[in-house]
This record gives C-alpha cells, sequence and structure tokens, in this order.
C-alpha cells in the first residue's frame, strides 16, 4: 500500500474535535446557496431527509477542500490496489456519496461531538438514545454496501436513517465521549440487520428461568465424625423426586417447543451486510473489547454468533481492512489495529489513537526543554498525509430530542410473545410511557397480561398491571398520595391494598374477600401485628356508596394477634384475642413461657345489658374460664377478673369502630380511584420542555380566561338589563311578554330609585331644619347667660346649618325637575335595545 509524506512546520495533536473546530464549524454552518442538482436518488432524499427545494447547504456539503481531493485521491489508489491483490472480495464502502451528491471518505463523515447531556456521557445512554431516535430504512439490495452515506446532521433532522449512517452518528458521540470506538462494515445475522427481535424475549419480562442444580456429593472421610442420620419422610422425598422430573421434562417441551419456533434457513446468511460500532478496551475504563448494535442499542461479546464477518472498521482518524479469516465468524478475530498482519490500514503512518496519547504525553515533556531544540526536532521528523476535519457539521442535539426519543413521539418493538408500546412523556392524556402486552400464542392474538408505567400523574400512580387469565388488576403508586396508598390489587370477589409506613395507624397491608378482612400492621407501640375479621357469611361482597354505613356487613368474629411485649411476663403479655360478637363471648391467649409447649388462657362470657323487661345481669366467678400453665399461681380474685372483662369489652368496643372505620377508607379509596380514571390529571415538570410548554399554554390560557371574565364582568356592570336577565337564567333569546315584563320593571325599579332618592334628600333636609330649630330654642332661653364665644359659636352653627338647608332643598328641586327626563332616557334606552326592540314595537 502507499504512503503520502508531507512537510509541516507546524505540529497538531489529533485529539477528537477541540473547542476552537467546534467553533469553527458554528460559523461554518451558515448556509451560502440554493441546491438544486443533487445527484443521489431522489426517492431516498424526499423519503428521509425531506429536503424541499430551497434548503441550504453549507460548503463544506458541496465543496471539496484540497486536502479531501488529495486524500480522494489516495484512497482510489488504495481501492485499485485492494481489487487487484483480493479480487475475490466484495467491495469497500469507501467513497460514498452524501446528501449533496458529493464523494466523501467515509472517516471524514464521523465527526466526534461532546455534549452537555448526562443522559449522553455514557456508551449505553448514547446507544439507546440513538436506537430510539431513528428508524431503520433498510439497505437495497441487502447483500451489498451504500452508494450514499448521509451526515449525521441530516439523519437527525429526518429521524431516518440506515445502519451505516446509524453507526456513523453512534461512533461519533462515543468518540466525543471520549470512547476508542469505530464503525465496523461486515455481515450479521438476518434478523439483526432487518432488525427482527420477534424471536427474542422482551428485556421488560419478570421471566423466572427455573433450572435444576445437581448437589454433588462430598467425598466420605473415615475419620470425621459420622452425621446423625436424618429422619426424612420417604413419601416426601418420592413426591419431591417427582416435581422434580416434572420441571426437567416442562423445561425439555419449553426448550423443543423453541427449537420448532425457530425460523426457516436463511438463504443470504453470511452474505447480509450490516454496520455496527467496536469499541475497544483502554478508555473510559473499559476492560474488554465489546460491540454495540446500533439498531437496538444492545451490546455484544465480540465473539457473539450473531456476527458473521468483518470486512473493514474506522473512526475519524483512519480505516482499516480486516486482513483475517471470518470462516468461524467474529469469534477467533484480533483487534490489535496496529498489527499490520491483521489490519490493513489507508493511511500508513497516520495517527492512531494509542499515538495520540503518547502524543499528549511527550508534548507535556517537551516543553521542559528549550524551544530551539524542540522546533529542530518538529524540523528533522517528516510528517505523513494526516486525516482532514470532517465536512459534517457541529452534530446538535437538543433537550427536546432527548425528551421525545421517538419517532412522532412513540414506537412499537416487537418480541416473541410480547409487543412493547414507548410513548415520549405528555404524548398520551393520561401519562402513559411505556406498555407491555403479553400474548400466548407466537402470533400475538390472544392476550395474557398488559403492563403498563405512568408519569407525572397526579394520583400518583406509577404502574399497572391487568391479568386477562387471572382477571385481576394491580395498581402501584409513588409515595405521597391520599391514604399512604402504594399498591392496590383486586378482582371481583378480592381485594388487596398496601400502605406506606407513614400512617399513622402503621397499617401496612390490606386484604379484604367476600367475608373476610384482615390487616397487618408494624411497629405499633400495643404490638399489634394482625387483625382477622370475620363477617356475615349471609352478606354479599359489593361496593356500597361512601356515605353509607357498615350495618349491611355485620361482625361475627374479630382476631387481634400480638407480638411479645419483653416488658410483661408472658403469662400476663397477651398474644391472641378473640371478640366473638355472634356468641358474646372474648377468648384470650397469652404467650408461652421459656420451656413451656402451651399457652395460658382465658374465656369470658359477656353479662347481658339491661333491657326494658329484664335488668342487667351481673358478674359472676362462673363466666370466666381459665387455663393456667403453672399450677403453683394463685387464680385471680373476682374483682380481677371482672375488671380485666370490663377492659376487653371497651377493647372491643374500640376495634368495632376501627373496624367501621377501615370499611369505609375501603369504600373512600375505590371511589376515589374511579374518580381518577374519570378525570385523569398530570402535573407538568418544568425540567422538561414538553412539560414547560403545556404548563405556559395552560398558564396563558388560564391568563386568557381570567382576561375574558374581566371584560365580562366590565360589560355586565355596564349593562342596565343584567340583574333581571340573571332572574330568568341568563336566556340569550326573550319571549315578547318576557321582554316587556323586563321592560315594565326596569322602569319600575328606575322609578323607585328615584323616590328612594327624593326621599332620602327629604329626610336630610328634615333632619337639618329640626336641629336648627332646636338650637334657635335653646338660644332663646339661654341668650341672657351666653358668654360673648357662646354667641360666636351660636352664630357659627347657624350659618352651617342655613347652608346646609338651602342645599338640600336645592337638590331636592333638581332632582324633581331632572327625574322625568331622566325617565323619558331610560324608557328611550330600553326601546333601542336589541334584545327588547323587536318585541317593545311591535
Amino acid at each position: 500500500m502507499e504512503t503520502v509524506q508531507e512537510s509541516d512546520g507546524e505540529e497538531q495533536v489529533r485529539r477528537g474535535e477541540t473547542q476552537e473546530e467546534e467553533e469553527d464549524d458554528r460559523e461554518q454552518t451558515q448556509l451560502e446557496e440554493t441546491l438544486c442538482n443533487l445527484s443521489a436518488p431522489p426517492e431516498r432524499l424526499s423519503q428521509n431527509l425531506k429536503l424541499e427545494a430551497d434548503d441550504l447547504f453549507p460548503e463544506s456539503y458541496r465543496v471539496n477542500s484540497p486536502d479531501e481531493v488529495r486524500l480522494l485521491a489516495i484512497v482510489e489508489n488504495f481501492q485499485r490496489q485492494y481489487s487487484h491483490l483480493y479480487p475475490d472480495r466484495k467491495p469497500l464502502l469507501l467513497c460514498p456519496v452524501n446528501e449533496c451528491g458529493v464523494k466523501k471518505f467515509v472517516s471524514m463523515t464521523v465527526r466526534p461531538t461532546p455534549t452537555a447531556y448526562p443522559e449522553l456521557f455514557t456508551w449505553d445512554g448514547c446507544a439507546s438514545f440513538v436506537a430510539d431516535f431513528l428508524s431503520l430504512d433498510l439497505l437495497e439490495p441487502p447483500v451489498d454496501v451504500p452508494r450514499y452515506l448521509f451526515s449525521s446532521t441530516s439523519v437527525l433532522q429526518a429521524q431516518r436513517a440506515t445502519c451505516f449512517e446509524l453507526a456513523t452518528l453512534l461512533c461519533s458521540l462515543l468518540l466525543g465521549a471520549h470512547y476508542d470506538a469505530y464503525c465496523v462494515s461486515g455481515y450479521a445475522v438476518k434478523e439483526m440487520c432487518l432488525l427482527d427481535q420477534s424471536l427474542q424475549e422482551c428485556p421488560l419480562l419478570d421471566t423466572e428461568v427455573e433450572t435444576v442444580i445437581s448437589e454433588l456429593q462430598p467425598q466420605e472421610n473415615k475419620y470425621t465424625v459420622k452425621p446423625l442420620r436424618e429422619l426424612k419422610s420417604y413419601f416426601v422425598t418420592q413426591q419431591e423426586k417427582k416435581k422434580q422430573d416434572a420441571e426437567t421434562t416442562l423445561l425439555q417441551k419449553q426448550k423443543l417447543q423453541q427449537e420448532s419456533e425457530l425460523p426457516p434457513a436463511d438463504p443470504l446468511r453470511g452474505l447480509r451486510v450490516h454496520c455496527w460500532v467496536l469499541v475497544l478496551s483502554g478508555s473510559r475504563s473499559i476492560q474488554e473489547n465489546f460491540f454495540i448494535d446500533p439498531l437496538t442499542g444492545n451490546s455484544y461479546r465480540t465473539d457473539d454468533g450473531s456476527f458473521l464477518g468483518i470486512e473493514s472498521v474506522w473512526n475519524n482518524l483512519n480505516y482499516y481492512v480486516n486482513m483475517q479469516d471470518c470462516r468461524d465468524g467474529c469469534a477467533d478475530m484480533v483487534y490489535d489495529l496496529e498489527d499490520l498482519k491483521m489490519w490493513e490500514p489507508v493511511l500508513c503512518g497516520a495517527t492512531g489513537k494509542k499515538q495520540l496519547i503518547l502524543e499528549v504525553v511527550k508534548k507535556k515533556e517537551s516543553k521542559l526543554l528549550s524551544r530551539i531544540s524542540h522546533d529542530e526536532e518538529d524540523e528533522a521528523q517528516p510528517r505523513v498525509f494526516e486525516m482532514p476535519r470532517s465536512w459534517v457539521s457541529y452534530i446538535t442535539i437538543s433537550k427536546k430530542d432527548l425528551e421525545n426519543s421517538w419517532p412522532a413521539g412513540q414506537k412499537v418493538i416487537r418480541y416473541r410473545k410480547a409487543q412493547l408500546e414507548k410513548f415520549a412523556p405528555y404524548l398520551k392524556p393520561d401519562g402513559l410511557v411505556t406498555r407491555l402486552t403479553t400474548y400466548k400464542d407466537l402470533d400475538c392474538t390472544e392476550v395474557v397480561t398488559v403492563k403498563e408505567w405512568y408519569q407525572h400523574r397526579n394520583d400518583h400512580l406509577e404502574r399497572r398491571e391487568v391479568n386477562k387469565v387471572d382477571s385481576f388488576t394491580t395498581e402501584c403508586f409513588s409515595r405521597g398520595r391520599r391514604f399512604h396508598l402504594l399498591s392496590h390489587r383486586y378482582t371481583d370477589t378480592k381485594r388487596e391494598t398496601e400502605f406506606s409506613s407513614a400512617r399513622v395507624d402503621n397499617l401496612v397491608r390490606r386484604v379484604e374477600s367476600q367475608g373476610e378482612m384482615t390487616e397487618i400492621f408494624e411497629g405499633r407501640d400495643d404490638f399489634l401485628y394482625c387483625r382477622h375479621v370475620v363477617f356475615d357469611r349471609h352478606v354479599q361482597f359489593s361496593e356500597p356508596d361512601v356515605d353509607s354505613g357498615p350495618d349491611n356487613r355485620p361482625l361475627q368474629k374479630v382476631v387481634e394477634r400480638f407480638h411479645r411485649n419483653t416488658s410483661k411476663p408472658a403469662n400476663e403479655d397477651v398474644a391472641e384475642r378473640v371478640f366473638l360478637l355472634a356468641q358474646r363471648r372474648i377468648e384470650v391467649t397469652y404467650h408461652l413461657e421459656d420451656h413451656r409447649f402451651i399457652p395460658s388462657k382465658r374465656n369470658f362470657i359477656k353479662p347481658r345489658e339491661s333491657t326494658e323487661k329484664k335488668k342487667a345481669e351481673d358478674f359472676t366467678p362462673d363466666m370466666v374460664s381459665s387455663f393456667q400453665v403453672d399450677p403453683s399461681e394463685k387464680p385471680l380474685k373476682t374483682l380481677i377478673l371482672y375488671g380485666l372483662l370490663v377492659n376487653l369489652m371497651k377493647d372491643e368496643e374500640t376495634v368495632v369502630r376501627q373496624n367501621e372505620e377501615s370499611q369505609k377508607e375501603v369504600r373512600h379509596i375505590v371511589s376515589c380511584r374511579e374518580q381518577e380514571e374519570r378525570d385523569v390529571q398530570l402535573h407538568f415538570s418544568p425540567w422538561t420542555t414538553t412539560g414547560a410548554a403545556k404548563a405556559r399554554s395552560q398558564r396563558q390560557e388560564m391568563e386568557r380566561l381570567a382576561a375574558e371574565e374581566q371584560r365580562w364582568l366590565r360589560e355586565k356592570e355596564k349593562d342596565i338589563l343584567a340583574p333581571l336577565l340573571i332572574r330568568l337564567g341568563n336566556a340569550e333569546t326573550l319571549s315578547a311578554e318576557d321582554a316587556k315584563q323586563l321592560h315594565q320593571d326596569c322602569l319600575a325599579e328606575f322609578k323607585q330609585r328615584l323616590v328612594e332618592h327624593a326621599n332620602l334628600i327629604q329626610e336630610r333636609y328634615e333632619k337639618e331644619t329640626q336641629e336648627l330649630q332646636e338650637k334657635q330654642q335653646w338660644y332663646q332661653k339661654n341668650q341672657l347667660n351666653m358668654t360673648k364665644q357662646q354667641e360666636e359659636e351660636y352664630q357659627t352653627y347657624c350659618s352651617e346649618k342655613t347652608l346646609r338647608i338651602h342645599v338640600a332643598k336645592k337638590r331636592l328641586r333638581m332632582h324633581k325637575d331632572a327625574a322625568p327626563q331622566k325617565y323619558r332616557v331610560l324608557d328611550q334606552k330600553l326601546k333601542r335595545d336589541p334584545r327588547l326592540s323587536p318585541h317593545l314595537l311591535s
């Protein structure tokens, strides 16, 4: 192969993309002219890029620089030598045509792009984004490399790409994240090339793989002590053996069934062209080489059987042709790209990834030396032809692209007996983001389960599973919702709920069926951990109204169990108490004492209460039956037993009341869930672009409605008919009778207000006149004994009162003169009103 050398006085350390190159590329993205003549196929352009005739491209897309022209000449020479030396091998993908119809070297199509999003800092994040964001365009024909390779910027805009374009974009992101990544052109199985996952298990399925593990017998040692003989039932052993044999047979049947479900042999096996990404060890703490399929985002070992051979690999630094035998696939391949016996580079002597690292270290060491000797050393070393800068513009990925990671906001993936649907946040009105449907058959006709995942719901619902076979539904919630509910599982006859530990009563689980209800507690101060309630069997299980009482489900028995309270003697610490309400009995069982096998017990019979015909029954020692484990202990006195019975009866009332609250809470939970499902409300997160946009539009809509309401109120304030129309229910159309009645009522009310106004002025006039007369009478009585100051005050008071009387009198006269005119004006205004005029004029 050919090596081209050049002498440059300036040393370049190629290390991906520097900040200066990124700024230059941003300036380069200024578009200059319209592209009208494209040599690429029009159907490919219209389908994938959807570019109009007036779209613009940067100059680097349309014109090759001098370095690129020289590089194309080198690659063309390499292609001629390769075809001459290996005529049996297929042509390499070296210089495909871009979207502007210009030939570009594939290594220059790779553009290392660092991003600021944490989601793209790791290889699995980059692979997931590329696989989800882009749709696949199949190669035509499937056995040849493509003639066209579009830039990553155009691919991101169109959201459609071939496997080579997918791998190019993924490799660019990985190189920007400082991985040692390469695009790989080779051959793969049909399912991988066609993105057919119908025979693969869905990764979200909770499959339980049962394996039979044979226990190895240790070698016997004659010097060890023989263990005790294990007393094991022969019948139980035989039953376990039969069970294991049945499980083994079932696994064999499932394996045979899966083998029979395999697709037929592919006639193009080993010939289907595919492109994926190779990540070499040494960078980013990668310990072992591995492959990444850009179509699915999954990683594979380099010896995986899905990859059948490699023709070449490349990145932004160089292009390497595989010289190893791939008859056995990629299992025995060596990925030391600097080994010229295994890999043939297009640019011999060009800087590689390892050489870049060494050059950076060497450059740091050279700073300790003199600048003169450093320049002389650089001039003495000849330089080889290095890869020019990439012609692709800076790859821009927005936050919105990361959130809406699927074309049109949703994606459907078919797996073996399963279908996975993914939706962008806020795309579905109920907050659905993922739905997994499992089927019983391969044709996916009979549904088994439906699992749904939600986000941003106000009711805190995160996951729902509907089992079509067993007819049960399970709902899981995040913390913070009403009743501290975490899980809700229900069928037609049974309901199970789980709660967080934040509840005041420390309830963590409740199970309710047709005739029973069990509640489990944790961390209670009274050491209660279980309460089992048995209802009347004659009452059917139904969903009563929230406000209805619990009398429709009377209690028969309540069983409460307690943990051990070490602060009390075991003979006094209650382990279980049973309230037999129908039999009017209470049974108490205490904890076991040390070295005892039977606990102490006491049974109480409640005395009957007083009625209209009978008085209350007195307590007698016969109402208590006790079993004391320790015969040396003295029996309790009657007064103490009576006190225990009274406390137990109070506890029974408390238990009945708590059970009523529990039943009421169950009804509240059911009604609340029904209401929430009828009207699903989402909260819009300001940290997402979609949520922020929806929150902004919602706020703008609320502001618009508020402004319209204020405008309507201002108009109604000026409308004299508004108070009267409210009485008619704000009817838009009025009948003749209603219009005439409104006209008469409006005039009557206006006349009444005029009269009231006149009466008010008259009252003020009469009040001022009366006060002045009273003051004058006081003056007639006391004028001989008044001082000069009192005389002046009297004169001032009379002047003010006289002025007020004169003003009131004048206002009353003006009001009487203007009232008829105002009445006539209102009458004419009502007759001209468009709502009344058609009826009044007729």
